[in-house]
Order: structure tokens, then sequence, then C-alpha cells
């Protein structure tokens, strides 16, 4: 008897057939992959050479030094003239020449412009006439008074009328004085018509053209003149780094101050500092303080943005290391040395700084090294390797390399004295018995 098969069975084994080729599949793939990373990878990396990040790193030392450093205080300034005048008439008019050029260098009252005088030599003659009015009355008047006194003695007058001539004369003389001050008024008036430079400097640009009106209201003016040489710079100091300065002020010090360009690079010139100011500014924890230049070269421009190094004294003998060198951490500032060829984290007590120098208080000694150069992979234990000034680059296997040399070559050496010392014993009959 012959069973027959229902419908759903078929499917159902062709779908297991299917899962299981293709679970055989995966597992083939899997094994080819191990095998060509067994075979072909392992050796490829093994040919690549050790991971740079993993050998020592390669630092550059520089040895502690002990020289005079010179303490500097930086900070960042604006050039300001010491005088800025905007040239402007004092009298209305019509402007009539101009006697200067765009951007010239003028000297204190040299003339640069003229109003016109007409009117104003019109006003001076006016006063002038009622001035010698008032004079020739002032003379008929104490001739006048001369006669009432003598007539007045011979009693030939009364009293009165001689008090009334004096007081005439006095009323004369008051005017008199008024119309010589109006002259005087004038004749100023005049001079303003003329008008020149109130100080040495350097000329701006033209405001107003010859044949305007002008009046001693205009805002604008005629040009604007600033003081070139001597020119200051002003600049700020944080609170904290005034201590020493106020003292070496007080004491009367000369403190030089170098003004240098935008970059940093390059020095402009060299001044001397003039001024603090009376108070510290809230706001920033700052002082103003001012330095003037001669400038004789022109090399200091107003407005002109530059970088002050200012010096406050000198440390002789002092121990001194790069500024580069020195990182800073939560329990203060430290530097990295080289011990055993391993990087030694060392605490630092920091001093002043010039710039690129800084004293070190305590922590190193001149015999010491620093690391300046591969601190950002250096930590406390690292290996290290040293590269020298004057040697090419390296790859990390050479650096590892001659790593592992130095190592050997150092246990060699501690090596040495104790075969020495242990060979002495055993010698020593030997010389006894010859």
């Amino acid at each position: 008897m012959v069973e027959k098969l229902s419908p759903g069975c078929a499917p159902a084994a062709s779908t297991r057939h299917l899962w299981l080729g293709l679970l055989l599949a995966a597992a083939l793939a899997l094994a080819a992959g191990l095998a060509w990373y067994a075979f072909w990878r392992q050796p490829a990396l093994a040919e690549a050479g050790p991971d740079p990040w993993s050998g020592p790193v390669p630092v550059r030392l520089v040895p502690v030094q002990r020289k005079p450093m010179v303490e500097q205080i930086k900070a960042i300034g604006t050039v300001t003239p010491l005088q800025t005048v905007v040239v402007r008439s004092r009298v209305d008019g019509t402007l009539s020449r101009v006697l200067f050029q765009e951007g010239q260098e003028v000297r204190r009252g040299q003339l640069l412009a003229e109003i016109d005088p007409a009117p104003y030599r019109v006003r001076v003659a006016e006063a002038e006439g009622q001035q010698q009015q008032v004079q020739a009355q002032l003379r008929s008047a104490e001739r006048d008074l001369a006669r009432y006194r003598t007539l007045f003695q011979q009693d030939s007058i009364a009293r009165q009328q001689l008090e009334t001539q004096e007081a005439l004369v006095a009323q004369l003389r008051g005017s008199a004085q008024t119309a010589h001050a109006q002259v005087d008024a004038a004749r100023l008036q005049l001079s303003y018509t003329r008008i020149e430079a109130p100080a040495s400097g350097r000329l701006g640009l033209r405001g107003v053209d010859a044949g305007n009106l002008v009046a001693a209201s205009d805002a604008q003016g005629l040009v604007s003149l600033t003081q070139t040489r001597p020119i200051s710079v002003v600049f700020s100091v944080p609170e904290p780094q005034l201590a020493a300065l106020r003292a070496r002020w007080r004491a009367g010090a000369r403190l030089p101050v170098q003004a240098w360009d935008r970059a940093d690079q390059e020095p402009l010139a060299t001044g001397q500092l003039t001024t603090l100011d009376n108070q510290i500014d809230i706001a920033t924890g700052t002082l103003r303080l001012r330095a003037q230049f001669d400038n004789a070269d022109d090399s200091l421009f107003p407005n002109q943005f530059v970088n002050v190094r200012l010096q406050v004294r000198t440390h002789e003998d002092a121990l001194v290391i790069p500024v580069d060198a020195v990182q800073y951490g939560s329990q203060g500032p430290y530097v990295y040395t080289l011990q055993d060829g391993k990087a030694a984290l060392r605490r630092v007590s920091l001093g002043p700084t010039d710039g690129t120098h800084v004293l070190i208080a305590s922590g190193l000694q001149q015999a010491d090294a620093v690391v300046l150069e591969g601190l950002d992979r250096l930590r406390d234990g690292s290996s290290v390797v040293e590269v020298r000034d004057g040697e090419p680059p390296q790859t990390a296997a050479q650096l590892q390399q001659r790593a592992q040399a130095d190592t050997r070559s150092r246990a060699q050496a501690a090596a040495t004295p104790a075969a020495v010392s242990a060979s002495t014993p055993a010698s020593a009959p030997a010389a006894a018995a010859r």
C-alpha cells in the first residue's frame, strides 16, 4: 500500500536544504578569510616594521644654563602722539591762501593759511579813531582841571565846579582805557587772520580749500596736526607684575622700553618709560603706562599696533631654561628630564621671564637637561631617544634600534667595573707568589 505525501512537506524540506547550503558557504568564506590573514597579512605587517606610536619617543634636549637674564614685561601697545591738534580758524572770513602741503612736516609758529584781512584792518582803523577822539577829550579836560584848581585856590569858583571837572577827567580816562582795549582787540582779531601751526608735527589731509568761507564755529577745521617727534606708546601691564616695576620706578631707575613690529620679529625703536597711571583699571586688572621714543627715523606712526618689551631689571647668574620647555598641570609647572633612557617629570618653581627664557627658582640644577621638543607624546616614564642637533631625520625603527644600542652600552659600562673588582682578589695571590 503506497502512502501519499502531503502537499506541504516538499517545500519545507527544500527550505531546510537551502539554509544548510547558505551556512556552509558562510563557513567556507570565513575559513578562507582567516587563511588569507594568517598566510598573507601577518608577513606584510612584519615587514612594515615597529609601530611608531608604541616605540620610544624622539625628543630634543636643551641644557639648563646659568647666565645673566634681563627681566622683561611683554605687552601690547598703541603708538599715541603727545599732541594732536585740529587747526581751526578763530575768526570768520574768506580763506584767501593755503600755504601748506598735505602730509608736510611743519614747525611751531609756521604760517599755514590766511583769512582775508581787509575787514579786520577796517575795524582796527575804526578803533584807533575812537581812541584818538577820547584821548583828545581827555587832554582838554585835564587842562580845564588844572585851571579850575588855580581858580579854586584864588577862591574864584565853587568847590562843586572843581569836583565836577575832576569827575569828568576820571570818566574820560576810563573811556580812554576802553578805547585802548578796543584797539588791542581789533588788532588781535586781525592777527587771527594768519593761521599758524600751534605745534611742530606732521599735517594730515586738507579739510577746506582756498576761496571758501570759514567760521570759528566750524568743527571740521582746516587740517589736523600730529606731533611725531617725540612720540609715545601707551600699553597696559597686569597687576601681578607691578610689584617689581613700581619698586624700580620709586627707586628712580630709568627703565628702557623696546617697541617691536606686529609680528614681534623686528625691533622698531627704543625709548624710556615716562608715566604710570594713577589707578588700576578694575575691569581689566591692568595699569596703563606710557613710554616715550625720539622717533627720529619715523619708525613709529600714530595709532600703530606694536609689541612692547619693558626691561625691569637684570638677574645676574640666573638659572634659566627656554619658556617652551615648561608644561603646566593641575599641580603647577613642570618639565621633563632624561633619566636612564626614560622621561622623568620634574616639578619646578618659576621666576620672572625675558620672553624667551624663564628663571628657575627651584627644581633643577645646572647639570640637568630638559626636553624642548617631543613633549606632545611624552609621559612620565616613557621610553625616549634623544635627537641631537645636526642629525638627519630617522624612522621609528632606527630610533628604537639606537635606543636599544644605548641601553646595551650603558649595561656594559655598568658591568665593567664589577668584573674588574671581581678579578682583583684572584690576581693578588699570583702576584705574591711571583
